[in-house]
């Protein structure tokens, strides 16, 4: 039975950007208000990646809005976050960033038995050709689909 999950945001930029190898779930820690703030849609994670550091996997540029029914005592909007993994997860992920091309993309955030989670993404970046033969595919697809549509409605 599949575990529910209510998806609060997608990064729809990294899956045109990236080719995505590899997905894991984390969770991740976070301060007071942040967690009404996320389950209020208020992030922003275009340009956020993942780092290693010591042995502790770090979200920078991840953009938690400041909770509007907060009172003074609210959260650094800016402030890096840390993931939680196991320590075998972790020496996994730098082998894979060790290798050449290889960075931590966070892709979606989602609720989970209450609980905020991260899935994150072991990406190699695209090249431009590689970017034009997804819009080529894409519109493809959609054409085709519009032709089935037009077919069975006569």
């Amino acid at each position: 039975m599949a575990e529910a999950r209510k998806i609060i945001a997608q990064n729809k930029k990294a899956h045109f950007n990236y080719s995505i190898e590899e997905k894991i779930e984390c969770g991740v820690v976070l301060e007071g208000t942040e967690v009404k703030s996320i389950k209020a849609g208020n992030v922003s994670f275009n340009d956020s990646f993942a780092v290693i550091e010591k042995g502790e996997v770090w979200v920078q540029n991840f953009h938690i809005s400041e909770y509007a029914f907060s009172s003074v005592f609210n959260h650094n909007p800016d402030r890096r976050k840390k993931l939680l993994l196991h320590k075998e997860e972790i020496k996994r992920l730098q082998r894979k960033v060790d290798e050449k091309g290889f960075t931590l993309i966070p892709l979606e955030f989602y609720l989970k038995k209450g609980r905020v989670k991260l899935l994150l993404g072991i990406c190699k970046g695209k090249k431009l050709y590689d970017k034009r033969a997804d819009i080529k595919e894409r519109d493809v697809h959609r054409e085709l689909a519009r032709e089935f549509r037009d077919r069975l409605q006569g």
